[in-house]
């Protein structure tokens, strides 16, 4: 087993007995395509498995941390912890695309941090250590690398709601969004937008499209407001 692998094992607390399983969940289909592998060596199936568990595991969580809430507002918070770009957020925790295997195209076109790419591999991942450890371990990395600080996970999700929210009821001034930057050729496109207040910046962020980049900024944003309202 590479020097890279063990890295992420003590990263994310958890050994492999079944190395081949790890391997899987970071193989891309790119990958295996581009060796001729059979398209089962690729983390796909793994990722469908891996969805179901951080599923349940999640749903089971806000059960019992919100027992007054019902079911639409439960979903609604499910929906903001497993959709892409939280998933993706959690495996930056860990630097998850780092160790990914991909074919030459996919690397090329930035692939290893294209949210929709290092999300499903956050997946597989998670079935991996199903397979491999049993649920109650999928279970504790998921407490321990999904399910921690919520809170703050919710804000990212909802940043550009949230903060036009905000907005709307301290400043007369409106919220908007300026690109000060983008680069790269059209399959691999970065974006850094700043958030603004009337003139004032108050956020910026970075992303793969617009949308993306807003979104961070937005989320730094409501991390600025909120300081400043502790200081007052």
């Amino acid at each position: 087993m590479n020097r890279n692998l063990q890295e992420l094992e003590r990263t994310i607390c958890y050994q492999f007995k079944e190395h081949g399983l790890f391997v899987q969940a970071l193989t891309h289909s790119s990958y295996a395509n581009e060796h001729r592998w059979n398209h089962s060596r690729c983390n796909e199936r793994l990722e469908f498995l891996g969805d179901a568990v951080l599923e349940i595991v999640t749903s089971d969580f806000l059960y019992h941390k919100y027992e007054d809430l019902p079911e639409g507002d439960l979903t609604k918070i499910r929906a903001s912890i497993v959709c892409e770009p939280t998933l993706a957020y959690c495996a930056g925790d860990i630097s998850l695309g780092e160790y990914l295997l991909l074919g030459k195209g996919e690397e090329a076109t930035g692939g290893r941090s294209r949210n929709s790419v290092v999300s499903d591999a956050m997946e597989a991942l998670i079935g991996a250590i199903y397979l491999d450890g049993g649920f109650a371990n999928a279970k504790e990395f998921i407490h321990r690398f999904i399910l921690n600080d919520i809170e703050h996970k919710q804000l990212f999700y909802d940043s550009k709601t949230i903060l036009q929210e905000m907005v709307q009821s301290r400043s007369s001034e409106g919220l908007s969004y300026e690109i000060l930057r983008e680069e790269g050729p059209d399959h691999n496109k970065s974006f850094e937008v700043c958030a603004r207040i009337g003139g004032a910046e108050i956020g910026r962020g970075t992303g793969r499209t617009k949308k993306a980049a807003e979104q961070v900024a937005a989320y730094n944003g409501i991390l600025k407001l909120k300081a400043e309202e502790e200081k007052q």
